[in-house]
């Protein structure tokens, strides 16, 4: 069930019910424009990563500053932005199933849907789906550039697949998926560059194949947030998938040189317990913060120390001897955006103390 607003337009920050997800609205419009800045020029788009923030609303935001379309990595997410009106959608994952399968088709009637496969059996059930209801659907070959998770060895698998999408009748072949997703978090600049360097050149091969082949790449997409730089200098890849620039997280910022965007995205919560000496307890535990890559900071006050989560508290340790007051409200960056945002059914907009928006979190638990 959707939980009520924690908050109202017009209320001082102070009074928002926590936890809450607040967005930093000054420092979230800089982040959008600071990249449609960046890419403008650049022969390159933006095809934002959904899946970070889950939002008809902000995907709109983002278009309006000339991204192409948007990336989901579920078809349930994909249902939530076609519904809100969003015309170009990428599900940048492959889709097994009879059901969902049915359910992709189906969204071709209101937007473009399109999806990734790494195995001729996707693309026979495409075929049949998509054929079931008279559709036409644009499918990507993902690439394994170096993450071992997905995709097809780059070479003549590669090829296979793209000539099976190209011969089937309701298909169309779309291009090539190349996201490195582990270099992202790499915490050297080096580190990062050498992997990227690796993807870049076997998606350059694979496109070089593909055109010899008479099989042109309409879309060449990959790049996150930690590693754009390298996709948009490499001149094989025409669309990056940032998600994350939109809001930042506590593991970004553990990066050596971490991406140039600022933290926008905060968890609010409230000090409930001062019992202890030295301590103080928050009311936001495991089911307000996603903790998979670290724990929480707690945002401008650096005396004060995230130190453990249980489900419904925080645990903060007082470090400089300067202790927040019992009822107090703080910041908190989450170790990870995109799990955070799935806990919440509310954007909470802020700007300079007050609130200015809500925005649902549509897409929240779409997990299929």
């Amino acid at each position: 069930m959707m939980q009520p607003p924690p908050a109202q337009p017009g209320m001082p920050e102070d009074e928002v019910d926590t936890p809450a997800l607040l967005i930093d609205l000054d420092a979230f419009e800089a982040n959008l424009d600071a990249m449609a800045t960046r890419l403008e020029g650049t022969g390159v788009k933006l095809r934002a990563h959904a899946k970070t923030h889950k939002s008809p609303v902000i995907a709109r935001l983002q278009m309006a500053r000339g991204a192409v379309g948007q990336c989901v990595q579920k078809v349930g997410e994909a249902e939530v932005l076609a519904w809100g009106g969003i015309p170009d959608i990428l599900v940048s994952n492959e889709v097994v199933g009879r059901t969902k399968l049915a359910r992709l088709a189906a969204l071709q009637r209101i937007s473009r849907v399109a999806v990734c496969v790494d195995d001729a059996a996707q693309v026979s059930a495409l075929e049949a789906a998509a054929e079931a209801v008279g559709a036409r659907i644009t499918v990507l070959v993902e690439l394994d550039c170096g993450a071992s998770r997905c995709g097809v060895e780059p070479g003549p698998p590669v090829v296979a697949l793209a000539r099976q999408i190209a011969a089937s009748p309701h298909l169309i072949f779309g291009g090539l998926q190349s996201y490195h997703g582990s270099a992202q978090h790499r915490r050297r600049p080096e580190e990062r560059a050498a992997a990227i360097a690796h993807a870049v050149e076997v998606t350059r091969r694979s496109v070089e194949q593909l055109t010899q082949q008479g099989l042109p790449c309409a879309i060449v997409g990959g790049g996150g947030t930690g590693t754009f730089e390298h996709e948009l200098a490499s001149g094989v890849y025409n669309e990056i998938q940032a998600g994350s620039y939109a809001f930042m997280d506590a593991d970004y910022a553990r990066n050596e040189v971490p991406p140039p965007f600022r933290q926008s995205l905060f968890v609010l919560s409230t000090v409930m317990s001062r019992a202890i000496p030295g301590v103080a307890v928050l009311d936001a535990g495991l089911k307000a913060l996603a903790v998979d890559s670290g724990l929480p900071l707690v945002h401008g006050r650096p005396g004060l120390r995230y130190a453990g989560a249980s489900d419904e508290h925080g645990k903060l340790l007082v470090e400089d001897g300067t202790a927040p007051a019992l009822g107090e409200k703080l910041r908190l960056v989450p170790g990870h955006c995109d799990p955070t945002i799935d806990r919440y059914d509310w954007y909470v907009g802020v700007r300079r103390g007050r609130v200015e928006c809500l925005w649902p979190v549509a897409a929240r638990g779409m997990m299929q």
